[in-house]
């Protein structure tokens, strides 16, 4: 897989990969990404192409996303370590 290309946002990394003849759209936000699939479909050969699929819409939803990703990743960490009632730390006299 090799990078065709870099799509200019300011606070998301976002990146266009080709394998052989499939494409591939990579969006990340620091902690979490996110990548479609685009396959082999000749509207979206370069990175200008892919660049028109990431309207205002789209990215809203991204971010929406993101946002469930994030709950979803604190809600799980807090199953995995729960907070103690009581103190977390020793009673220092």
């Amino acid at each position: 897989m090799r990078i065709i290309g870099q799509i200019d946002h300011p606070t998301l990394k976002i990146s266009v990969f080709k394998n052989e003849n499939r494409t591939f759209l990579k969006i990340e936000n620091g902690v979490s990404e996110m990548t479609w699939k685009l396959g082999d479909d000749d509207r979206f050969k370069t990175t200008e192409a892919v660049q028109k699929l990431i309207d205002p819409p789209f990215l809203q939803e991204v971010d929406r996303q993101f946002q469930q990703m994030h709950a979803t990743r604190l809600a799980a960490m807090s199953r995995l370590f729960p907070v103690l009632s009581g103190s977390e730390f020793e009673t220092i006299i």
